[in-house]
């Protein structure tokens, strides 16, 4: 079941994207979705601890809960597994989101607009640049 919702977790984290297109693989949301399950694991247990008598079992299930919190925090933080191609991948969904936000909040000062104008070209551009970066490495490896 937990892994099962931290499967889901991961694609629910890009319903906010502007574009489907703009969905690629992302090593950092997938460490943050097992963020996230560790998290889930150790409160379900928590709240259902009088159902399940088998101490040991439990005590395992929070150590690993944790142990997996512990890493995959740590990988989301350091960024030690991304490399230049993972970066840009993670880096289109997050400047989609700030499209759609720019797009379609409900902006009425004509200087917040301006500037979410200016947000918008600017990501639509470096998502441009990005996808080119992305092809260029990927065909010279």
């Amino acid at each position: 079941m937990v892994a099962t919702s931290t499967v889901i977790m991961y694609g629910v984290m890009y319903l906010n994207t502007y574009a489907f297109e703009h969905v690629l693989w992302s090593e950092t949301r997938a460490w943050m979705a097992l963020v996230m399950g560790a998290v889930m694991a150790i409160v379900m247990l928590a709240f259902m601890l009088n159902m399940y008598k088998k101490k040991p079992m439990n005590i395992a299930i929070f150590a690993g809960g944790a142990a997996s919190f512990a890493i995959a925090l740590w990988l989301v933080r350091s960024q030690a597994t991304v490399d230049d191609t993972d970066y840009m991948k993670a880096m289109i969904p997050h400047h989609s989101i700030a499209i759609m936000t720019s797009e379609r909040a409900q902006i009425s000062d004509p200087r917040v607009r301006k500037l979410a104008d200016q947000i918008i070209e600017a990501q639509r551009r470096e998502i441009s640049e990005m996808k080119f970066l992305i092809n260029d490495l990927e065909r010279a490896n």
